[in-house]
């Protein structure tokens, strides 16, 4: 924990991918970081079991073990840990401005001269039994993530908007059968998607459907389906169940400071981390609603380091 007042070069709110790279690179270039863990230490990819996509580990590695390898290659750089929660944010409005960031006990303030968001977002959920239990499990929320330990099997997708066509699209080239639940009695995606999966052969698409339970012990093994028109109910046998309803970013800590688009996420300048309050920054999901990768959230932590860095030398 700190242990005086001083004003700091760089604080950072979130510990995925793009919080620990943000604090890697701003450690590396003197800015003394402190980071804030955040609700989920880590990120969503403590949920995943094993991430084969990462470049640099030939054999795949747990998500927990990736973000655990983050922190300590962060706390090797003398970044400040704390697992504080965040109760408020002040951002300045001047260049060269402090910004002030409240912990619980609302006396112990942080003041600084930048700060990087790398909150990330949360996967909406279905609320229902099981679901959570059995993420890692057959459950996932990323087929770019997950669909390679279902090669040559049967999933479900659930979800009739673009996330959701594309996840069955993508699936469809390596699993034998992929059903696209979808609840309502039309697709929300785009029309160039809707015309892709029509031509398909293995998507099989349900309509006016709605998963009723999640059937396994230990892992997921099916998935009982009920049709609200025709009012039959069958089951499926699959090994993957992949939710794609969509996600939320995490920025109601954020509301009325900074400029946020239509679904909540932090607005960008274009190419870079600049966010609408000089010297606040934001890297990873929470200001990606297209890509939502490990690999492409550490792109922007390093990213939102550097424009700091460059922020700091202007003013």
């Amino acid at each position: 924990m700190l242990k005086n007042k001083k004003i700091m070069d760089c604080v950072i709110i979130g510990s995925g991918p793009a919080g620990y790279t943000a604090a890697i690179y701003a450690a590396r270039a003197d800015l003394h970081p402190v980071l804030f863990v955040g609700l989920q230490p880590g990120g969503q990819l403590t949920s995943t079991t094993k991430v084969d996509n990462y470049p640099g580990f030939p054999a795949g590695i747990s998500g927990n073990e990736l973000m655990e390898n983050c922190q300590k290659q962060a706390e090797r750089f003398n970044t400040i840990i704390i697992h504080k929660p965040i109760t408020k944010v002040y951002f300045s409005d001047q260049k060269g401005g402090i910004h002030r960031v409240y912990m619980e006990d609302k006396e112990n303030i942080i003041e600084s001269k930048g700060i990087i968001i790398a909150t990330g977002s949360s996967p909406k959920f279905l609320g229902m039994d099981k679901e959570k239990k059995f993420l890692g499990f057959g459950v996932s929320f990323c087929a770019t993530c997950d669909g390679f330990f279902h090669k040559g099997k049967d999933v479900a997708v659930i979800g009739g908007g673009d996330t959701a066509l594309e996840e069955a699209s993508y699936l469809s080239k390596i699993c034998r059968n992929v059903y696209l639940v979808v609840r309502k009695n039309y697709f929300r995606a785009s029309k160039a998607l809707q015309y892709r999966i029509s031509k398909i052969n293995n998507v099989n698409i349900f309509f006016c459907s709605q998963i009723t339970k999640i059937m396994g012990d230990n892992f997921l093994e099916g998935i009982q389906i009920f049709n609200t028109k025709n009012k039959i109910s069958q089951t499926i046998l699959i090994s993957g169940l992949f939710i794609a309803i969509g996600h939320s970013p995490n920025t109601k800590l954020f509301q009325n400071q900074l400029n946020l688009d239509e679904r909540g996420y932090i607005v960008v300048e274009k190419g870079s981390t600049i966010t609408n309050k000089p010297g606040v920054f934001a890297a990873g999901d929470v200001q990606d609603p297209t890509y939502r990768q490990a690999i492409t959230s550490a792109g922007t932590g390093c990213m939102a380091a550097l424009d700091l860095e460059k922020y700091l030398c202007l003013c």
